[in-house]
């Protein structure tokens, strides 16, 4: 395999991680950031924690850094619901010893970045890219848009940038680019709850806490410390919304009334409030990822998903993973061909999982708290554990599989077509475990074809 010289644009995860595999290939890598060192600078407080799950794993064991990366992270098995005047309950995500697993994201990034230094990339912060010529593989830096640029010129040049790429924007000038982001009305807040004053964790440790409110949702993450970070779901707009609340007295009557057994956890939630930027979500997607052999899309800059599945890092790493797969398969040679290959074979299934994670807003905000939604759930698991190869749920599907996204969804789909019958069966919620209805859920399963 012919040694490149390749630039990566974005030293966020996707970066990072790409610039490992292809060290390993023994090309030579260099990453451009506008920002400055993560790992010399304070955290952001615009974080939602990470949920690594096993397309995620697959993808650091796959280059061998698996292993210390789990050093970071804390599994949780189970989400914890938090409904006003009801005990806390829990959810489990899968069978006995299935987890995902929550890191933060600025203490993941600066492992990343310090492994991928010793790889041997190189990284070049506070150089701003404002420009790429996509034809010869040339990136523009500069302090400011109208200021002197200097040039580089690389063998091909990598997007790993963000939701808000300048080397996608520049892609998208081109003739035939499809392009475009729906910004979801809801927004987010970084908060915190601290330690115990002996480190320990104030919730369950293994357990993603979630308080469902219908259009606005808490919800809260365990880090290695003793605290979780905390991320409030929210209206831009609105009753309930980041703009109703303007004050210190207006967050704390809504806190007392929607999240009153966080109150006590929360020392410094009118500080968080106030001092932490309220953040927007979008979902992004273009086509195509490349540009012949000299450019090609990874992760955000691709295919921006809203966080509610907890996919979009396990996505991102997936796509090296695959992209991986296809530089061996074709030895590394004709880069045009594995450019197409991979947006081939990756753009179905980041559709899907966009879809995915949109509904699954609707499911943790406001289902997860309602009867019928449990009652569903817990005959879909029986059925489930009584017949393993007949029916894999969807979560299971997208989260403890290797299987592509686009055939969770299309399955998934199939599924809930059967559970909408079964829970119109006259008095459901008395024989839920009987055999005729896992007769009719077979029926249903033998007319879709599942498998």
């Amino acid at each position: 395999m012919q040694a490149k010289n390749i630039a990566i644009v974005g030293s966020g995860l996707a970066g990072s991680l790409l610039a490992i595999y292809l060290r390993k290939y023994n090309h030579q890598v260099t990453v451009f950031d506008r920002r400055p060192d993560i790992r010399e600078v304070k955290f952001s407080g615009r974080s939602i924690n990470l949920a690594m799950s096993i397309r995620g794993w697959n993808a650091l064991d796959k280059v061998g850094i698996g292993e210390e990366i789990r050093k970071l992270a804390i599994p949780m098995n189970k989400r914890a619901m938090h409904v006003n005047n009801q005990p806390e309950y829990y959810q489990y995500y899968g069978k006995e010893g299935e987890a995902i697993y929550s890191i933060s994201r600025g203490v993941l990034n600066r492992k990343m970045i310090s492994l991928a230094e010793e790889s041997g990339a190189v990284f070049r912060f506070n150089e701003k890219v404002w420009d790429v010529n996509l034809p010869e593989a040339k990136i523009y830096t500069g302090e400011t848009e109208k200021g002197e640029w200097k040039e580089y010129a690389y063998d091909m040049i990598f997007g790993c940038d963000g939701a808000f790429s300048r080397v996608r924007h520049k892609m998208q000038r081109r003739s035939r680019f499809d392009y475009s982001q729906d910004f979801l009305d809801a927004g987010y807040k970084e908060l915190g709850i601290p330690a115990n004053d002996d480190g320990t964790h104030k919730l369950d440790k293994n357990s993603l806490h979630i308080w469902p409110r219908g259009k606005f949702m808490l919800i809260a993450l365990p880090n290695l410390d003793g605290s979780f970070t905390c991320t409030l779901f929210m209206p831009h707009e609105g009753e309930n919304s980041f703009e109703s609340l303007t004050n210190d007295k207006e967050v704390e009557e809504f806190w007392k009334q929607n999240f009153p057994d966080t109150m006590d956890l929360m020392p410094t939630l009118l500080r968080d409030f106030e001092n932490n930027p309220t953040s927007a979500l979008v979902t992004m997607k273009c086509y195509p990822w490349s540009y012949w052999d000299k450019v090609a899309l990874v992760g955000d800059s691709a295919h921006a998903i809203v966080p509610f599945y907890g996919q979009g890092i396990n996505a991102g790493f997936e796509d090296i993973s695959v992209l991986d797969d296809i530089i061996g398969a074709y030895k590394g040679e004709n880069w045009q061909e594995i450019f197409e290959k991979y947006q081939e074979t990756r753009k179905p299934s980041t559709d899907a999982i966009a879809e995915l994670s949109y509904r699954n807003f609707v499911e943790m905000s406001s289902k997860t708290a309602d009867a019928n939604f449990l009652l569903r759930k817990k005959i879909e698991k029986h059925f489930s554990e009584k017949h393993p190869n007949k029916w894999i749920p969807l979560y299971t599907r997208v989260t403890f599989t290797h299987r592509p996204y686009a055939e969770a969804l299309e399955i998934g789909d199939q599924q809930a077509a059967i559970m909408d019958e079964i829970m119109q069966i006259e008095n459901i919620e008395n024989v839920w475990d009987s055999e005729e209805v896992e007769k009719q859920i077979i029926a249903g399963l033998n007319a879709y074809q599942v498998v």
